[in-house]
């Protein structure tokens, strides 16, 4: 449960002309925290040369600072209290005393819940994860940053170098869409693989859909080991099902000994990136060796809404590769953006 601490406000006041004394602003810290019932117990301030000044009002509540920057036109201004009153309010008081072109505004609720940067956060609009608990945080033996955090919206997630792989309450969506997506071609459902995937959830659905032999080839046992232990509704143990054989180790190095036409369905659920995009190109040739004749081949692509073009590069992969390609689509609520999977067939 999130525990309050208190309420923060940064307000910087831009386009300042004058440069006022340190007597001024000690009055309107008096002033702002009357405003706010708060108690000053000591204030302190330094004054630089030539220029600028810092105050910092010590309260019984927490403090009130103002640092001057008369080169720039810029006061900023920082109030932290864990009293009953919203700092804000010292909001008014100094837009009627300093002299400004506008403010800029930020408000930070200080509780126990922390802040996960979304990277598929665009420039203009930035997004984050709200973090109830860390549950694992460790770097793997094959060198992949692996988190395991307890979301407020989503549940348990796995994070993967700081991207956001799975979360409990909508994996369901990505996994039971990426496996359609490849049967809707063709039901045949003797023999898969999948390639990564470490969660376990195309796993999952593939058991469910009696697939007879499911080989899962997956670089980092412990990426699995964490999500059995974590997240254990997605992958439902699948590692132990006699159908599922664990690959460990560089899936494209695994295939080479595989013999030729052996898999109806491929699913590759790699990273949507440059790089995976040219670790598939580099192997498509041994991943339709291995493929049956008219046998489907599904990878997560990633997102149409977010990076249109790595998408494109996908498709035009598999257009290349196979002569044929279907896109399909699903909106995925953690992930804040529709999701793509690209299938092709054997031909």
């Amino acid at each position: 449960m999130s525990k309050k601490v208190g309420e923060h406000i940064t307000l910087d006041i831009i386009g300042t002309e004058k440069e006022y004394e340190p007597k001024f602003f000690e009055k309107l810290v008096y002033k702002i925290a009357k405003k706010a019932k708060v108690t000053v117990l000591e204030i302190s301030k330094f004054k630089f040369e030539p220029q600028g000044f810092t105050l910092v009002a010590l309260l019984a509540e927490s403090h009130i600072s103002f640092h001057t920057f008369p080169e720039k036109g810029i006061i900023s201004f920082d109030f932290f209290t864990c009293g009953k009153v919203n700092p804000i309010v010292a909001l008014d008081i100094l837009k009627k005393e300093i002299k400004h072109k506008r403010i800029v505004k930020k408000e930070f609720n200080r509780d126990t819940v922390s802040y996960y940067d979304d990277i598929y956060s665009s420039p203009g609009l930035r997004k984050y994860y709200m973090v109830k608990n860390v549950l694992e945080d460790f770097t793997s033996k094959v060198g992949q940053h692996i988190e395991i955090l307890e979301l407020e919206q989503f549940g348990k997630s796995l994070f993967i170098d700081n991207e956001l792989q799975v979360a409990e309450k909508d994996e369901h969506l990505y996994s039971s869409t990426f496996v359609n997506s490849g049967i809707k071609l063709n039901p045949n459902k003797d023999k898969s693989a999948i390639i990564g995937g470490g969660d376990g959830g195309v796993a999952r659905e593939l058991i469910s859909k009696g697939f007879n032999l499911i080989d899962w080839y997956e670089l980092d046992p412990e990426v699995v080991k964490v999500c059995e232990k974590h997240l254990s509704k997605i992958g439902e143990k699948a590692t132990t099902k006699n159908s599922v054989k664990c690959v460990w180790g560089d899936a494209f190095e695994s295939i080479k000994k595989v013999e030729d036409n052996k898999y109806d369905k491929i699913f590759v659920d790699l990273n949507d990136d440059q790089y995976c995009i040219d670790l598939a190109a580099k192997n498509i040739k041994s991943l339709k060796r291995i493929l049956k004749s008219d046998g489907t081949i599904t990878a997560q692509v990633g997102s149409q809404d977010k990076k249109p073009k790595q998408v494109e590069k996908w498709l035009n992969l598999f257009q290349k590769s196979f002569g044929n390609t279907s896109l399909d689509r699903i909106y995925i609520p953690s992930f804040d953006c529709s999701w793509n999977f690209a299938s092709s067939i054997n031909k």
